[in-house]
């Protein structure tokens, strides 16, 4: 649900008129750790493509997606001092205690699935659910941070999910509103602006130039 918290954050910011100084504001966004986040990305992209090829890599996916989170937890920490991302790593830090303490993978209840459709419904029952997902029963722990709320008419996709995500998204669209609106109403100034003081003037022709 993550793309969901980013495109709302971003239409509010654009409808707010944030776009040319949320455009400056990101440009000069300065993240520790920045480089972490886009491989974590391609980490995740390669769990999913590998498992359902190699045998070896689904028996250990929960173990995989373990150490995504926790790299994820450590930079969202580095970072707390940005507006919204203590939010965020609230949210991604109650996503991982519940995988945690269900062998790495994330518990859905099957009633909240149903606006998903029979299909998943059925995948969930059989335990074929793709990924970190699997169907929540008697023996789920913390099953109140699993996958619980459904979402679906009028929202505009459908789909289930955690405490966990509500919190972070939360996060993530302060974070973008923050950065997209311009709240000292000041103009933006060039990248390299001439100080008066750098201007000298040609004493035959009159002409000022830097």
């Amino acid at each position: 649900m993550v793309y969901d918290g980013i495109l709302l954050g971003l239409i509010v910011g654009l409808f707010r008129g944030g776009f040319r100084y949320g455009l400056h504001q990101f440009a000069a966004l300065k993240l520790r750790g920045g480089w972490i986040f886009p491989l974590l990305l391609l980490a995740q992209f390669f769990i999913f493509f590998l498992q359902e090829r190699l045998d070896w890599v689904a028996s250990i996916n929960g173990y995989l997606f373990a150490a995504v989170y926790v790299t994820g937890l450590a930079f969202l920490w580095l970072n707390r001092h940005h507006k919204g991302f203590t939010l965020i790593w609230i949210g991604v830090f109650l996503n991982f205690i519940v995988m945690a303490v269900n062998g790495g993978r994330m518990p859905v209840s099957v009633d909240a699935s149903a606006v998903l459709g029979p299909y998943y419904v059925d995948m969930l029952r059989e335990g074929g659910a793709v990924s970190k997902h699997y169907m929540m029963d008697a023996s789920t722990h913390l099953s109140f941070l699993g996958d619980i709320i459904p979402l679906s008419s009028p929202y505009p996709r459908t789909q289930v999910i955690s405490i966990g995500d509500v919190v972070m998204n939360i996060g993530i669209f302060l974070f973008i509103q923050y950065m997209m609106v311009n709240r000292t109403g000041e103009a933006l100034q060039p990248v390299n602006p001439i100080r008066p003081e750098e201007i000298r003037t040609d004493s035959k022709e009159g002409r000022s130039f830097p």
